[in-house]
């Protein structure tokens, strides 16, 4: 299924330092455009099956999700969202070595039924999800390079 979402940027780091960032809770909300934290429940740190409370912000808009880790190795880590019990996206990010570095793709999938959406969108102030994410993940992976190369 193709993303609602997605981009990539070649990174001058090593695809471990790259997956070290975006599975580190702390890591990924540094460089993140709305998730800003979060914790492991019942888990000490990313494997599949890990589940995390995460926090996302948007101005003076919070709101809280809960996600579970479907893929977590030095390739990709990928976990499924859910909101209020319901599953509402993926957030993907696939990491493919170079020779200068590695290349990260960071891929959404909107899950939401679409009687949930006009909730989402007074919770979160986001009319249109694919395009705020689509600039989202461009801001991300920019910080992202950033923060690796650092």
């Amino acid at each position: 299924m193709t993303p609602d979402a997605s981009a990539h940027i070649d990174v001058a780091a090593s695809p471990q330092r790259v997956f070290d960032l975006v599975s580190d809770l702390r890591g990924l909300s540094g460089v993140a455009e709305e998730y800003s934290g979060g914790r492991w429940l019942g888990a000490t740190g990313p494997s599949v099956g890990a589940r995390f409370r995460g926090l996302n912000r948007r101005g003076w808009r919070v709101w809280p999700t809960t996600a579970t880790v479907t893929d977590c190795s030095a390739s990709r880590f990928a976990f499924e969202v859910k909101s209020l019990g319901m599953a509402v996206s993926r957030w993907q990010y696939d990491i493919e070595p170079t020779d200068d570095g590695c290349r990260v793709t960071e891929s959404t999938w909107d899950r939401r039924p679409s009687w949930y959406v006009p909730v989402t969108v007074l919770a979160t102030g986001v009319k249109d999800r694919a395009v705020t994410n689509q600039a989202n993940i461009e801001s991300t992976l920019a910080r992202l390079k950033q923060a690796a190369e650092a």
